[in-house]
C-alpha cells in the first residue's frame, strides 16, 4: 500500500511497557494508523539496546522494569499526562497482565496485551502443583475480575497472533465452512448461536495449526536457543504444563492428564511440558507433521467459548490446542535443552528480518471431524512480505504486531466494553484492520486424518472408530 489508513485518534497518552522484537514491531504500525501526541508517547523498558529507535523520532523512553513495587508510581503521572484518554500496550514480560489492566481501568485508560503474563516467578514455581502454574488458572483470574467488575474502560486480554488473531479466524472459518455446506444459516449475533452453529456444522476439535519455516543464513550455534520471537516468553510457556480445551466427543484421557477442581471447566492439562509433547496435525505447505503442545489462552477460551451447555452441563464442546511447528533453528535448540534435563540455555537469539534468507510463518486454525473432514484457514506470511510492507520484524512478528494494531482500534471504537476475549470481538472488523498484514489468507480441505498411514509397520494403540480421537493424535 502506498498509503495506510488512519483508524482513529488517542487523546491521551500512550504507553508501551515492553520494547523487545514486538514492541519495535508495533511501533511503525501505530505511527501509520494514529492520530496521537507524539510527546506523550512514552516506552518503558528495563533494557535500551534499542533506544536509538526511540531517540531519533523522539518518543520518550524510561529506563526501568515495571515492577509490582512501582508500577502504580511509575505508570500514573505517564498514563494520565495532559488529559484525554491514555492507552497502555503492553508488551512486556515478568509483568502482571491482571494487575496492570485493573489499574488502567481504576484510572480510567485503555488496555491491551497478548499474554495473560504474571510477576516472574510464576512459571517455574512449582510449589502449588502443576495446576496452578497452567493458562487455565492465570485466565480464571481474568475471567473473575471481569465478572467482579463488567463494563467499564475497554481491557482488551490477550490479542496477539495467538492467542487473539486465531479466534477471529475461527469464526471466520466456521462462516466458510457452514457456507460450504450449504447450510441456511445466519451469521450469529450472540456466544450462544455461534457455540450452536459450530456444534450444527458438526466440528469436534480445532488446531491451532502453524508452521514456520523461516530460515536463517547461518546455522544455530551449540548453546544458543534460537528463534523467532521472544525466547524468554516461548520457554515460559513451553516448561508450563501442555493444556488443551478439552471436547465432550473425547472417549479416552492420557494417564497424565488432569481436570481442574474449579472455574469454566473447558480443559484439562498434562503433567508434562508442551515443548516436550507432540501432536499430529495439518498445514498447507508441509502437509502432515508434527506440532509441539504448548499451552496457549486461546486453546482454553475458544473451547470455552463455543460450549454448548443445557441444564447448566457442557453438552458440545469442540477439543482445541496448538500444534506448533516452530522454525527448525527453535526446534533444535528444543532438543538441545530438553536433552540436556531441560536446563535452559544462557544466550538467546531472536533472528531479525535481515538475518532471515527466506520462508513463511503460516499460521492458521484447523477444523476437524465435520462433514468435510478438516479445513485450515490462515496467514500465510512470507519474510519477503513483511519486509516489504513493515520495518523491523519478521513474519511472526508482523502477525502478532497487526493484531495488537486490530485490538487497539477495536478498543477506541468500544472504549466501555470491559474486559474481553478476543473470541468476544468483531472477528470482521478486526481481520478487516488486520488483513493488509497478513499476505496470502487462505481456506485448504484435506482428507488427511491422524490416522492416515498409521500401524503398516508397528501396531499401535488407535481408535479406528473415530479418526479425531486426541488417542490417535498425541504423539505417545
Amino acid at each position: 500500500m502506498t498509503s495506510w489508513p488512519v483508524h482513529a485518534t488517542i487523546t491521551g497518552p500512550i504507553v508501551m511497557i515492553g520494547f523487545g522484537s514486538i514492541g519495535k514491531g508495533t511501533l511503525p504500525l501505530i505511527e501509520r494508523h494514529f492520530h496521537y501526541d507524539k510527546s506523550r508517547f512514552v516506552v518503558v523498558d528495563p533494557d535500551d539496546r534499542d533506544r536509538a529507535l526511540l531517540d531519533q523520532r523522539q518518543i520518550g523512553f524510561v529506563h526501568q522494569a515495571v515492577t509490582r513495587e512501582n508500577y502504580r508510581e511509575l505508570l500514573t503521572p505517564l498514563l494520565t499526562k495532559g488529559g484525554g484518554q491514555g492507552f497502555c500496550v503492553n508488551l512486556s514480560v515478568d509483568t502482571s497482565s491482571l494487575e496492570l489492566m485493573e489499574f488502567c481501568r481504576e484510572i480510567g485508560v485503555l488496555y491491551i496485551d497478548t499474554v495473560v503474563e504474571p510477576w516472574p516467578g510464576f512459571y517455574f514455581n512449582n510449589a502449588g502443583g502443576n495446576a496452578a502454574r497452567t493458562n487455565y488458572a492465570l485466565r480464571e483470574t481474568v475471567l473473575a475480575a471481569k465478572a467482579k467488575s463488567p463494563g467499564g474502560p475497554t481491557a482488551v486480554s490477550c490479542c496477539g497472533a495467538n492467542p487473539g488473531m486465531v479466534s477471529w479466524f475461527v469464526k471466520q472459518a466456521l462462516l466458510n465452512l457452514a457456507a460450504d455446506m450449504k447450510l441456511d444459516v445466519a451469521e450469529p449475533k450472540s456466544r450462544a448461536e455461534w457455540g450452536a452453529l459450530m456444534r450444527q456444522v458438526g466440528v469436534k476439535g480445532i488446531h491451532i495449526a502453524e508452521r514456520d519455516t523461516q530460515r536463517a543464513k547461518h546455522p544455530k550455534p551449540m548453546g544458543v536457543f534460537v528463534n523467532t520471537w521472544s525466547v524468554e516468553g516461548f520457554l515460559s510457556e513451553g516448561m508450563q504444563p501442555a493444556e488443551l480445551g478439552w471436547g465432550t466427543h473425547e472417549t479416552w484421557m492420557p494417564e497424565n492428564g488432569r481436570t481442574h477442581e474449579a472455574g469454566c471447566g473447558a480443559a484439562i492439562y498434562l503433567e508434562q511440558p508442551g515443548a516436550n509433547t507432540r501432536v499430529r496435525s495439518w498445514c498447507p505447505t508441509p502437509g502432515p507433521q508434527y506440532g509441539f503442545l504448548v499451552t496457549h489462552n486461546e486453546s482454553i477460551s475458544i473451547a470455552d467459548y463455543f460450549t454448548v451447555r443445557e441444564g447448566g452441563k457442557a453438552v458440545y464442546r469442540p477439543t482445541c490446542h496448538y500444534a506448533y511447528h516452530p522454525a527448525n533453528d527453535a526446534v533444535l535448540s528444543l532438543h538441545e535443552m530438553f536433552g540436556n534435563g531441560g536446563t535452559m540455555q544462557t544466550e538467546h537469539h531472536i533472528l531479525g528480518e535481515a538475518e532471515i534468507v527466506d520462508g513463511i510463518d503460516e499460521l492458521g486454525v484447523l477444523l476437524y471431524g465435520h462433514g468435510r473432514n478438516a479445513y485450515w484457514y490462515g496467514s500465510q506470511l512470507s519474510v519477503e512480505e513483511t519486509r516489504a510492507i513493515a520495518p523491523y520484524q519478521n513474519a511472526t512478528g508482523l502477525q502478532v504486531t497487526s493484531a495488537v494494531l486490530a485490538g487497539i482500534v477495536w478498543a477506541l471504537e468500544n472504549p466501555k466494553a470491559g474486559i474481553v476475549e478476543a473470541d468476544e470481538m468483531d472477528h470482521k472488523r478486526c481481520l478487516e484492520v488486520q488483513l493488509p498484514y497478513l499476505g496470502p489468507v487462505n481456506g485448504f480441505y484435506t482428507d488427511w486424518t491422524p490416522l492416515k498411514d498409521r500401524g503398516k509397520l508397528f501396531a499401535e494403540d488407535l481408535d479406528q472408530t473415530d479418526p479425531w480421537q486426541f488417542r490417535n493424535i498425541l504423539v505417545r
